[in-house]
């Protein structure tokens, strides 16, 4: 079995993003020796999260993360909305058209959807 999971952020909100990157550190610990696939998907005001100022504040667990596996998938159009520059985000983000169009397909390909 692959455990494959998204976590979905769509709030520019610090404490229910930290919840969402403790349910990945917690589920990448328990997990440990078994085959998995984890996205933090962000959309909407939650991208502020990833850029700037802010992303400093995650900076170690989203690198932990990262190194661990873990895919992070920014909405476009969130960024473009909110005008954030693609140069301030998160080193490893992958940016992608439309959150919401991710979101279906990761679902329509098995992925548990979890939101925090």
């Amino acid at each position: 079995m692959i455990y494959k999971a998204v976590i979905h952020i769509d709030l520019e909100d610090e404490l229910i993003f930290n919840l969402g990157l403790n349910n990945i550190t917690n589920t990448l610990e328990a997990l440990e020796n078994k085959e998995k696939e984890l996205i933090l998907l962000v959309t909407g005001p939650g991208v502020a999260l990833l850029a700037g100022g802010m992303v400093y504040i995650f900076m170690e667990k989203l690198r932990q993360i990262t190194a661990a596996g873990v895919r992070i998938q920014i909405c476009d159009r969130a960024l473009k909305l909110f005008d954030i520059p693609k140069e301030e985000l998160f080193a490893d983000c992958e940016i992608i058209p439309a959150g919401v169009v991710g979101l279906i397909e990761l679902q329509h390909n098995g992925f548990a959807y979890i939101k925090p």
